[in-house]
């Protein structure tokens, strides 16, 4: 096991059952059909947690192109090892959409909404309203990282970067969680640009009968907001300390 293989995994798993939750939800058929967002968000706060409990010891568990941008930020990431970390990010992110539909490829067969099916892969605006969406996004993520970047007693060593290990899974999907239930109503709370433009991609690409398009046009406020939110959490913690 690497930090590469680990960064791979841990994401992978976290989309299939990120991304499962959410076609267990919208697509025709399924047992958990309209069962709501709260089963949403639940899931995916728990995916997030054993995504992070399978790649912590080996990685730190950054799953999330947002995580590892404020350690670069930081200083405590080379870009060589950043740019690494989002590679596995990003590949682990397509393979975990890709099984999510794999796994699910009945249920996407006799769903006839594009919304909902592209909904599985990748997050879109309740109201399209670019700069506030932006904003929401931005806004969700600093709390996602600034809280993280306040965690104590959680790091595996001294090279883990901002606590992510095993250790900290459960304090992980617990912000995640109040994100989603509380912030994710206006974009579905992104709050990690591999989670979706990995799939985003995915969804465009694979063999899915009556999708929706790639969305080129909001597709990069799910990418850009969360760096921002990222960088800004990391200057306010800076300043404060």
């Amino acid at each position: 096991m690497t930090a590469f293989i680990a960064e791979l995994i841990g994401t992978a798993v976290m989309i299939l059952l990120g991304g499962g939750v959410v076609a267990n939800v919208v697509l025709k058929g399924t047992k958990g059909n309209d069962s709501g967002w709260i089963v949403i968000a639940t899931a995916w706060a728990l995916a997030v947690f054993v995504g992070v409990t399978i790649a912590g010891p080996y990685s730190g568990a950054h799953l999330n192109c947002a995580v590892t941008i404020a350690n670069l930020a930081l200083g405590k990431m080379d870009l060589a090892t950043s740019l690494s970390y989002m590679g596995a990010q990003f590949l682990g992110a397509m393979i975990g959409a890709t099984c999510v539909w794999l796994f699910y490829k009945s249920h996407f067969d006799t769903t006839d909404d594009a919304g909902a099916k592209q909904a599985v892969f990748c997050t879109a605006p309740a109201i399209r309203n670019l700069p506030i969406n932006l904003f929401s996004e931005t806004i969700a993520t600093f709390v996602l990282i600034f809280t993280i970047l306040h965690f104590t007693d959680a790091k595996l060593s001294d090279d883990s970067i901002v606590g992510l290990g095993s250790i900290g899974a459960i304090p992980v999907a617990f912000v995640v969680w109040v994100i989603g239930l509380s912030l994710g109503g206006t974009t579905g709370y992104a709050i990690n640009p591999a989670r979706d433009l990995g799939p985003r991609i995915m969804h465009a690409i694979l063999p899915i009968r009556n999708k929706a398009g790639f969305d080129a046009g909001y597709a990069w406020v799910p990418v850009l907001g969360p760096i921002i939110g990222a960088l800004l959490a990391v200057g306010l913690n800076t300043l404060i300390h």
